[in-house]
């Protein structure tokens, strides 16, 4: 009786939704070490970048404070503001994130990442990601200087995580928005020239300073479509005890992060051209 030949063994093969997510996530934690590297050779940098929100604490805050000029309720205006210049210096930091992307593309690095199995969406995410890596680091400065002006911030640890996932999320848009200006433009003048005609619109249509009641109409309505908006909500709520709407907040933050990346990976393409 004749013996039926073995089956051959099914080759094992690691799904493709399974390998893009490890690939991924490996990624965007190897340029998060990179960034971390960064910042742990070139302290310097957080420091200088920190003065701007350092005058905008001590001068402005105060200044507003002693006036009462805004109406902030029980809340003194220097804690209220403080949440609002943290999300600022990450904006600020973020926004020009895209430089990084076209200096990458002159120098051929960009290039050899684009060839490379990495799909482009973790190759915007990782650096996304590493943005907001940076944005934490120089919050810890701004945080310490509100703690020495007075400011009543809150102690509950999962507070401090949600303020380090609100920032994450809040870096990574605008990083991504850097990069999809980058891909349109493809030039660091121009993009250095659109960065900085954004950003102060961006901070001033967002409830960073004043709350949106004061807002004019027109000016609600944006503000309602910026993300730094949410942003500093989900900050406030969390460091002063402000109510907010956190499923709101978070929501707004991750469907801005996605969409940016998602957005930032399909013009990627254009710099390698």
């Amino acid at each position: 009786m004749s013996v039926l030949p073995a089956a051959p063994p099914v080759a094992s093969a690691e799904p493709g939704v399974l390998r893009i997510v490890t690939t991924g996530i490996s990624r965007i934690g190897t340029m998060c070490l990179v960034e971390l590297q960064k910042l742990r050779h070139d302290r310097t940098e957080l420091l200088t970048r920190a003065v701007q929100p350092a005058l905008w604490l001590v001068v402005f805050g105060n200044v507003f404070t002693q006036l009462h000029a805004i109406p902030t309720g029980d809340v003194p205006y220097l804690d209220y503001l403080a949440p609002g210049i943290l999300a600022q210096s990450a904006l600020f930091i973020a926004i020009f994130y895209g430089i990084q992307i076209i200096w990458e593309r002159d120098a051929g690095v960009l290039a050899k990442l684009l060839v490379t199995p990495t799909p482009r969406v973790a190759l915007v995410a990782a650096k996304a990601f590493a943005a907001g890596i940076r944005a934490v680091a120089q919050a810890v400065i701004v945080l310490l200087l509100a703690l020495l002006l007075g400011v009543g911030l809150s102690a509950n640890p999962l507070h401090w995580l949600g303020v380090v996932v609100a920032m994450l999320l809040g870096a990574a848009f605008f990083c991504c928005l850097s990069i999809a200006i980058a891909g349109l433009v493809l030039s660091r003048d121009r993009l250095m020239g659109i960065g900085q005609a954004i950003t102060m619109p961006l901070f001033f249509a967002s409830n960073a300073l004043y709350p949106v009641d004061l807002m004019p109409g027109w000016l609600r309505v944006v503000s309602h479509a910026n993300p730094l908006t949410y942003e500093v909500a989900a900050l406030r709520g969390l460091l002063i005890g402000q109510p907010t709407t956190y499923w709101l907040d978070f929501t707004a933050l991750v469907v801005a992060a996605v969409a940016g990346i998602c957005t930032a990976a399909a013009l990627l393409g254009r710099l390698a051209r």
